[in-house]
């Protein structure tokens, strides 16, 4: 069923109120092959829909918004070596988590509480602390919108980078992705646990003794840590981490270490530091600021929050801003991890 005019305020964590002309839920992917087939659709802008939390509407969508519902985790293979689970790309990201962490596997539990759907985590390789979606993919599933021809792409066809992938870029809105095969570890005995803060609320709940850790310990870290430093898009609008963190040359950064010395960063190698944009936004005096109804969060400056009733342009104009002050100051453009829409 196709639906005009259909509000999009609920569909999307910033909690902006705007519509989509024509609205889709796609629940079977015959769904989307009868669509695909239409000339109205081929000829009108398209956009997935998946969980909403990481799209910034600025205007009514004109054109087919496709709601992704495609739902269900199937085990394709298990043995002592890796398990490979196949789950539909409508499937909530944090219910496919807790669903590995129920049986013990491991590989994704350092992602836990990402919002968003199974689907989406490909095209952003979403990643949290120390530990990104890509390291754990096996294959990505997906349908082009112009042909509805099936493609498999393995993860090295994926092109995987730093929140980027070939969805976003050469593929930008030409797949419908419908599954996402992982390979995890059985019964895991290795940990992801190079952040500070993961040591620190681990060792706080006395799970680092030996045979204490495990999946479940260290997912409910990870919530821990993330519910609060995070607001609850339930409760105040945000697309979590609005920008990406930038890399930076090593000559130049270490210029600006001269000047900031105890500038956080990261090596990623010989000739790339990784910056916190976070520290950046918050050395230009936006952390808690706030301009009309939008605004940074008080404990993190890197989320972008709808204090109530912005609208899509007001919290892209906040973006803009902050953007601009964090060149100002550092030479440094931070680029946005939220798909601004409009």
């Amino acid at each position: 069923m196709i639906l005009t005019n259909h509000q999009l305020q609920t569909l999307n964590t910033f909690g902006i109120a705007v519509s989509a002309q024509y609205f889709v839920s796609i629940e079977t992917k015959e769904t989307l092959l009868q669509l695909i087939a239409t000339e109205a659709f081929q000829t009108a802008p398209h956009l997935v829909l998946g969980g909403g939390s990481n799209v910034l509407f600025t205007e009514n969508f004109k054109g087919y918004i496709l709601h992704n519902q495609l739902k269900g985790i199937t085990i394709l293979d298990h043995s002592t070596e890796s398990v490979l689970v196949k789950a539909m790309s409508g499937e909530n990201w944090h219910s496919f988590v807790e669903y590995c962490i129920e049986h013990n596997w491991g590989g994704v539990e350092n992602l836990s509480l990402i919002p968003g759907t199974v689907g989406a985590a490909p095209i952003q390789n979403i990643g949290a602390y120390g530990v990104e979606v890509k390291d754990v993919i096996q294959t990505v599933e997906a349908i082009d919108l112009r042909t509805g021809i099936h493609r498999q792409f393995t993860a090295k066809e994926c092109a995987f980078g730093y929140r980027e992938s070939i969805f976003k870029t050469q593929y930008k809105n030409q797949y419908f992705i419908t599954a996402v095969t992982f390979r995890l570890q059985p019964q895991p005995q290795q940990f992801e646990l190079s952040y500070a803060a993961m040591r620190e609320t681990l060792q706080s709940t006395n799970y680092m003794g030996e045979g204490c850790l495990n999946v479940r310990a260290v997912s409910e870290a990870v919530c821990h840590i993330r519910r609060t430093k995070l607001p609850d898009p339930t409760v105040l609008g945000n697309g979590g981490s609005f920008f990406k963190n930038p890399e930076v040359d090593s000559t130049f950064f270490a210029q600006l270490q001269q000047q900031y010395p105890t500038i956080p960063h990261y090596p990623i190698s010989p000739q790339k530091i990784k910056i916190p944009a976070a520290w950046l936004i918050e050395q230009c005096g936006w952390k808690g600021k706030r301009v009309g109804n939008a605004g940074t969060h008080q404990n993190h400056a890197l989320v972008l929050v709808n204090y109530g009733g912005a609208t899509g342009s007001e919290i892209a104009a906040v973006a803009s801003l902050i953007q601009a002050s964090v060149v100002q100051k550092f030479n440094i453009h931070i680029q946005s991890e939220v798909n601004i829409i409009g």
